[in-house]
């Protein structure tokens, strides 16, 4: 199970802070953003290892965290954008797997998500 919390209104060039409760460590955690008629995007993932990566969207603006138990993990969105107008999903791969990436197909566990809204 992930339940989000975070995520509002702001305007250009503001910041918000997305976090993410699981209810156990999983391999890979991701936030994922998608708008009505597009497909979702994948925003940022780390791995229990500590590896993390970016979409070049979000690249320099965003920032990633996971607590030492690994099940809380925390998007600092930074420099906002209107074009980062969007509902944010955290998401988590099943414990077993082995890889991770920016492709929602990948991961099996989904949040309800929240929603961003950056205006000019």
């Amino acid at each position: 199970q992930l339940v989000e919390s975070g995520g509002g209104s702001v305007q250009a060039g503001g910041s918000l802070r997305l976090s993410c409760a699981a209810s156990e460590s999983r391999y890979c955690m991701g936030w994922f953003r998608q708008v009505p008629g597009k497909e979702r995007e994948g925003v940022a993932y780390i791995t229990t290892g500590g590896t993390t990566r970016y979409s070049e969207s979000v690249k320099g603006r965003f920032i990633l965290s996971q607590d030492k138990g690994k099940t809380t993990l925390s998007l600092q969105l930074n420099s906002l954008k209107p074009e980062d107008t969007a509902m944010y999903y955290c998401a988590a791969t099943e414990s077993r797997a082995s890889v991770c990436s920016l492709s929602p197909g990948l991961f099996a566990y989904w949040g309800q998500g929240t929603q961003v809204t950056v205006s000019s």
